[in-house]
């Protein structure tokens, strides 16, 4: 639930008109083929996880396997981008809450979503998980009743609607009216929608049994997601027509609340709004939890200030909370300038990053199953079917949807600032490895190899 909690944000309940209008009706095709990349994602990362369930997950395990510098790289990029989310899920959040009352400023309840978040997040870590539980439960119950009701819809009509049947598959254009081009471009939305399946490896180590727990769960929240967004989209081009769900954007506009509508339900628009409003809420709450474990790996390293990984009593790495809370920060600053200029230039940031962060995941897991077969270490309990032919696929179809981005209108910061970005980690990088801060952290993954290679495959999976 964690893991669908972080995954399902706005961008399913109002970013897929974006992807309808690239893609018409085969968007679903979009959904199926960037449902099986987050699988291979998150299946990669359980064979992983299961033999190093240690914070900081994939970016403790790139420097393990990558070197140093990859894991400094890799655990900034993705606490960079994360921390950009977080604020930007409050700030939907405060535009859901000004649909109702237009008058309220936007700082205001942006203000209190992040005081919200940071207090779920700075209790017991159980506290967090139940609070997730019942955010993700609404999105997912939503999703569920607006799958049922449009199939009604569809097959057997109801009072306010005739049966739609699925004329609107091949209408207006047929079902892949801007060609193979425009499911290529739809892929860039529609994968941004999986972005957040990674946060399963990220809860390993306060996992009670990683092994089993952690593949379980992957397979699992992959599944259900892809089956979830599948089913959803299949009814939303089935139900209205693709030309009229592309003119989306505004509450009132969601293709969810057209079918709501026209399924007869009361106050459509008023429901749909709370359900993104608690999906903004669940995001953002999830997004801080992985940044505050991305920051407290990156102070055991000494890669962040040391004060940054201490614990509280009920182990949560509050210093790290608190840092990471930045992003609430910059949203409330934003909010209240209505700069959104510069929102853009941070967004275009994350994307550039949680592309990148992807690929390295991708190849941190080919060189894992070379290194323990080459020292003779028996495999993971979990491994990923396919590898190594399935990475490089899947490492060429994200390098492919990055490079989409230059032909994707309001994309353009991606590129613009997400290179200037990642060549300010390596030079920090440099200049931390001159000053001597990078030993301690080799030293700990010497010593680490140590007691692994000391391991059998039970004390591995423990």
């Amino acid at each position: 639930m964690i893991g669908i909690g972080g995954a399902i944000g706005t961008g399913l309940f109002l970013g897929s008109s974006l992807a309808i209008s690239h893609a018409g009706p085969a968007v679903v095709l979009a959904y199926v083929l960037c449902g099986l990349v987050a699988l291979v994602i998150a299946w990669a990362l359980a064979e992983m996880v299961v033999v190093h369930p240690a914070a900081g997950a994939f970016g403790s395990i790139a420097q393990k396997y990558l070197g140093v510098g990859s894991g400094f790289v890799v655990r900034w990029a993705y606490w960079a981008m994360q921390v950009i989310a977080i604020g930007g899920e409050t700030i939907a959040a405060g535009v859901y809450v000004q649909y109702w009352w237009p008058r309220i400023p936007l700082w205001l309840p942006v203000a209190v979503f992040s005081l919200l978040v940071i207090v779920v997040n700075a209790a017991a870590v159980h506290i967090f998980g139940e609070f997730e539980y019942w955010f993700s439960m609404i999105k997912v119950c939503a999703i569920l009743v607006f799958v049922v009701l449009g199939l009604v819809l569809v097959f057997f009509g109801l009072p306010q609607a005739p049966a739609t049947g699925a004329a609107n598959l091949t209408a207006d254009g047929g079902f892949l009216p801007n060609g193979v081009s425009g499911l290529l471009l739809a892929m860039v939305f529609v994968l941004f929608s999986y972005i957040g399946t990674e946060v399963v490896s990220v809860t390993a180590a306060e996992s009670e049994n990683p092994a089993r727990d952690i593949p379980r769960a992957a397979r699992a929240m992959v599944l259900r997601l892809g089956l979830f967004y599948v089913a959803a989209m299949l009814v939303v081009v089935l139900v209205v027509p693709w030309t009229v769900t592309s003119e989306g954007g505004s509450i009132t506009a969601s293709p969810f609340v057209r079918v709501f509508a026209a399924a007869g339900v009361p106050a459509a628009a008023t429901v749909m709004n709370f359900v993104v409003l608690t999906a903004a809420l669940s995001s953002a709450n999830t997004n801080l939890y992985l940044t505050t474990r991305m920051l407290h790996s990156l102070a055991e390293h000494r890669f962040a200030p040391a004060w940054a990984g201490r614990l509280t009593g009920a182990g949560v790495p509050r210093n790290a909370l608190v840092l990471s809370t930045a992003g609430l920060v910059i949203a409330t600053v934003l909010s209240k300038n209505s700069d959104s200029g510069a929102y853009l230039v941070l967004f275009g940031i994350s994307i550039f990053a949680a592309l990148v962060v992807w690929m390295i995941i991708l190849v941190t897991h080919l060189a894992f199953r070379i290194r323990r077969r080459r020292a003779g270490l028996p495999p993971s309990p979990v491994r990923l079917w396919g590898a190594p032919v399935v990475n490089a696929v899947v490492i060429a179809f994200l390098a492919t949807v990055l490079v989409s981005t230059f032909w994707v209108e309001g994309l353009g910061p991606a590129w613009q600032f997400g290179i200037p970005f990642f060549v300010l980690l390596v030079v920090v990088y440099q200049v931390l490895r001159r000053t001597g801060r990078t030993r301690q952290a080799r030293e700990a993954d010497l010593e680490d190899s140590t007691l692994t290679a000391g391991r059998g495959q039970g004390g591995e999976s423990a």
